[in-house]
């Protein structure tokens, strides 16, 4: 292998694959380097991504690993056994489920395709500064020299830290992802959620499923298995949190709302993982340097909406910005010249939808959302449907269920902030 490319990726995730693709696509020298065995195996998400912004990205995604289309939407409050849901169908073919590995793994074939090497089993340990300039990285005793290098690590962005360009993580700003992927076989999901064989469901539900920390649930349907997993937000784990994590996803599957689907199937996967909560307080203190861009996790592209995540999407895009810039400085790696990656990501769908959501991770500190409200909304669904003779009437069940719980004030206060931040 050369010691010198024009450009190296860190991260042979979604954002490293698209990065490394577009530039080895322009004609770019370019080393994709994986610190696991294969592109993906370090990668974790819950299992759905959307179609637009891998479209621009990567070219052919029809030969993707899409599993299903997700044509049904659904949203739980759940309260120990009780739940109430809404559900949604009818809309586009906007977004997929599939195994973050089997589609990083088809990014990354379909860089090496374009020009790009691939090594893998590699640890970038820091930067290679030179007079204030990055020049490529270090890994061990070797330097690996390169024009430009795109930093897409991931959330541990440890490479950054080291080099001195990035502040540590803090657990108020990262949230953590715990996930089962359950075998459970095609006909059954499609006998059970009423789907043809290319659709799918997702399904996000928040309450005491997270034992009041702030968080929520998501539900996938794959091929033929489910990923079943947890999000909570990390400083109130580590606070607050009474049993191990794991317990809280297994209570989850065993619940009257999910053993009904999976009942008897096999754990096939289990997997943890950090995600930016916080997006605004994650970004590094610059997403541009001399001879360095930042893409992907470690800049918090990632959006928690409570009723939808959106990260693969946000990362592929950002390494298809990232090497547009690059591909734009005419050989300029300097960061006035690289600045332009800043201004792309701004006007694009990730920087609008980051500052247009931006108070969401305050907005989901509030811990009503997780307690009190789930609690007051199956109160008033049970009262109204558990009957014996005389009906109650609406107005009856909520001043029952609001009694003791919340002033009218104080939720018109909570009804406020929801809107004017989602």
């Amino acid at each position: 292998m050369s010691r010198r490319f024009d450009a190296v990726v860190i991260g042979a995730g979604p954002a490293g694959a698209s990065a490394a693709y577009n530039l080895a696509k322009s004609g770019f020298r370019v080393a994709l380097l994986e610190r696991g065995r294969r592109p993906g195996s370090k990668n974790m998400f819950g299992g759905r991504v959307y179609k637009a912004p891998l479209v621009e990205a990567m070219d052919g995604l029809d030969k993707a690993p899409i599993h299903r289309w997700v044509v049904k939407e659904r949203l739980s409050m759940v309260n120990g056994d009780e739940s109430v849901t809404i559900e949604y169908s009818g809309g586009e073919r906007i977004s997929f489920t599939t195994y973050l590995t089997d589609l990083v793994a088809w990014m990354s074939g379909k860089a090496v395709e374009a020009g790009a090497t691939l090594v893998t089993e590699v640890v970038v340990d820091k930067l290679y500064i030179d007079d204030g300039v990055v020049k490529g990285v270090i890994s061990g005793d070797d330097v690996l020299r390169a024009d430009v290098v795109v930093d897409c690590e991931g959330i541990n962005r440890l490479v950054l830290e080291r080099s001195g360009l990035s502040h540590k993580l803090d657990t108020r700003h990262v949230a953590l992802g715990v996930k089962e992927v359950l075998k459970v076989g095609r006909d059954e999901l499609n006998r059970m959620f009423g789907l043809s064989d290319d659709e799918g469901l997702a399904w996000v539900f928040m309450g005491s499923v997270s034992d009041g920390l702030p968080g929520g649930g998501f539900f996938y349907t794959n091929i033929d298995s489910v990923s079943l997993g947890l999000v909570i937000y990390l400083e109130d784990a580590v606070e607050r949190i009474k049993r191990h994590v794991y317990e809280m996803v297994e209570d989850i599957r065993v619940s009257p709302l999910f053993s009904r689907y999976v009942s008897g199937a096999r754990v096939m996967e289990y997997s943890a993982h950090m995600i930016p909560s916080d997006p605004i307080a994650v970004k590094p203190p610059s997403l541009v340097y001399d001879g360095l861009l930042v893409a992907g996790d470690a800049a918090g592209f990632l959006l928690n909406l409570g009723y939808t995540y959106r990260g693969v999407d946000f990362a592929a895009y950002s390494g298809y910005l990232a090497a547009k810039a690059i591909s734009e400085a005419g050989g300029d790696y300097s960061k006035d010249s690289l600045y332009k990656y800043v201004k792309y990501i701004e006007n694009s769908f990730i920087g609008r939808s980051l500052k247009s959501f931006r108070g969401v991770h305050d907005l989901y500190r509030n811990p009503r959302l997780f307690t009190v409200y789930p609690e007051m909304i199956t109160s008033i669904m049970g009262r109204l449907y558990n009957m014996d003779y005389e009906p109650v009437k609406l107005s009856q069940a909520f001043k029952e269920a609001r009694r003791g719980r919340l002033s009218f004030f104080r939720m018109l206060l909570d009804a406020l902030e929801v809107y004017r931040k989602l």
